[in-house]
């Protein structure tokens, strides 16, 4: 005979001596790791001037090319600034490196190993996941070891017995209503679902997010692409972006032409 709809009455010194510590300990971990993480993080490494103008260059053009249709530009400027732009990509003026001696050199992928830029990247990286992990497993161990078997709250609204599993951890009793939780169930609990709250106190762009602990090095570097790491062709860009440029020519419409025939004649008498 199933025991489900036996009421259970819990001393309240489990609500002040359990369910609010573990509760209070992971936001204020949270908040802590936010923090030390920033530490952590090394300030952003200045870009070159020239490769800075390399990458302008390529969405001045693009830019450029989206409001051909309708371009505010007068035609005689227009043509004057494509034409100089496809000519410098042609030259290989905006280049970083210069124009390229050979036709044939590509720019080659930095080898991990040897670039100090991708040492200190994975090194940050390495860090970080340790300051998301071990918090984690210390206070898992620690209500393990100190809560291990508690029932803490019953949830207000109904559930199915799916649930069971995931809200009874740690309870081997299997004629409990599903809407007991127990304590490590409620560690998972708060684990997912104090990011909210994270947000609201530290920021979208926080570092106390948990989904993040999700992000071991192994899983991102099974999930790395293969071509990840390797630089941007840009001469071969530029020479793509070139033939764009003249396609957008013929596409070119000044915005502006007619106007004053256009002006006229919604507004004439």
């Amino acid at each position: 005979m199933s025991n489900s709809n036996v009421s259970l009455y819990l001393d309240p010194q489990i609500r002040d001596w359990v369910l609010f510590p573990i509760t209070l300990v992971m936001i204020l971990v949270g908040v802590l790791r936010h923090y030390v993480v920033l530490l952590l993080q090394n300030p952003p490494k200045k870009v070159p001037r020239a490769a800075i103008r390399e990458q302008r260059a390529l969405v001045r053009s693009q830019i450029l090319r989206a409001t051909s249709a309708e371009s505010p530009i007068p035609p005689t400027y227009y043509k004057s600034i494509s034409q100089h732009l496809s000519q410098a990509f042609l030259d290989g003026t905006y280049l970083k490196d210069g124009p390229p001696k050979d036709e044939s050199e590509k720019p080659k992928a930095p080898n991990p190993l040897t670039d100090p830029a991708a040492m200190d990247g994975m090194m940050a990286g390495m860090k970080t996941q340790m300051v998301m992990m071990v918090p984690q497993m210390i206070i898992m161990g620690w209500i393990n070891f100190f809560f291990q078997g508690f029932v803490l709250i019953k949830l207000p609204f109904p559930l199915t017995l799916g649930f069971k599993s995931m809200l009874q951890r740690g309870i081997a009793t299997p004629d409990m209503d599903v809407r007991w939780v127990s304590s490590l169930s409620w560690y998972f609990l708060n684990f997912f679902g104090l990011n909210g709250l994270y947000r609201l106190i530290l920021g979208g762009d926080n570092s106390a997010d948990s989904s993040r602990d999700m992000n071991t090095p192994f899983a991102a570097a099974a999930m790395a692409s293969p071509q990840a790491g390797q630089p941007q062709d840009y001469n071969k860009l530029f020479k793509a972006e070139r033939d764009n440029l003249e396609f957008a020519e013929g596409l070119y419409s000044w915005v502006a032409k007619d106007v004053e025939a256009r002006v006229l004649k919604k507004y004439g008498r």
